[in-house]
């Protein structure tokens, strides 16, 4: 007697974006971004959904943001006001490990080797299953979301990500350091040009509104104007992804590394 088949079960295409993993299987996050509030601007819902999950959020910030600002504030006082505005932002969503790297000038951000290799050791440092980070594709339909320091903030992190965080020969020195290579199980894109995954921050809207409103020298200007925005944007979000009306949602592509 032949033993019948069961039904074929339907194949993974190996192209498509990846589901995520189920926050109560993630323990460290790592969100990597070119500037002050950018973290904030894409994903603060997110993130803030993240700490409530007990997931262990990392903030890392390749510049202090010095060319930004919309006031007379002297130049060379933007970075340190940035850097406080950025910790009192993160403080609204529960992240209290925020760190900035040294060396790269906002306007001027490259992905050099300098940045990945900073990069990496944090990665090592941190050892997050999940890294957010800006993506490194432009987005000509919103060309501000690419801005050139963001897709080279991402572009670094991608790189740093895979292969050299889990290669133990890509900067052997960090092994020195006692660094061992580590190996990201999910990267999340911001400001990327297709969407895989949309997470509903309906309830945590008014918690990235205040961190916004903290970065105090970027957002003054709007005023009221400034949750308006932000409710335009993420209530857009959600009525693409087919969400009911009212609901707001963040959109990102979610890439798995096997």
């Amino acid at each position: 007697m032949t033993e019948q088949a069961g039904p074929a079960q339907p194949q993974r295409d190996p192209l498509a974006w990846a589901e995520p993993l189920p926050d109560a299987e993630v323990e460290r996050a790592l969100v990597v971004a070119a500037h002050p509030d950018d973290a904030d601007f894409g994903s603060a819902g997110t993130i803030a959904g993240w700490v409530d999950a007990g997931i262990a959020v990392t903030l890392l910030l390749c510049t202090r943001g010095e060319q930004g600002g919309f006031d007379d504030t002297p130049r060379d006082q933007m970075p340190l006001l940035r850097e406080r505005e950025q910790r009192a932002a993160s403080a609204e969503l529960g992240v209290t490990d925020v760190r900035f790297l040294d060396g790269h000038s906002d306007g001027w951000l490259e992905p050099s080797w300098d940045l990945q290799h900073q990069i990496v050791r944090v990665l090592r440092q941190v050892r997050p299953q999940r890294v957010l980070c800006q993506s490194p594709q432009r987005m000509l339909q919103r060309l501000q979301a690419s801005h050139p320091d963001h897709l080279a903030a991402g572009e670094a992190t991608v790189r740093a990500v895979y292969p050299a965080s889990e290669n133990r020969f890509a900067w052997p020195e960090l092994l020195d350091e006692g660094l061992e290579p580590w190996k990201v199980t999910e990267l999340w894109l911001m400001a990327h040009p297709e969407t895989s995954e949309v997470v509903d921050i309906t309830d945590r809207f008014d918690r990235k509104v205040a961190a916004l409103r903290a970065h105090v020298s970027q957002t003054a200007h709007l005023g009221d104007g400034l949750e308006t925005m932000l409710r335009g944007w993420n209530e857009g979000n959600a009525t693409r992804a087919g969400l009911a009306h009212g609901r707001l949602a963040e959109t990102f592509a979610v890439s798995r590394i096997n």
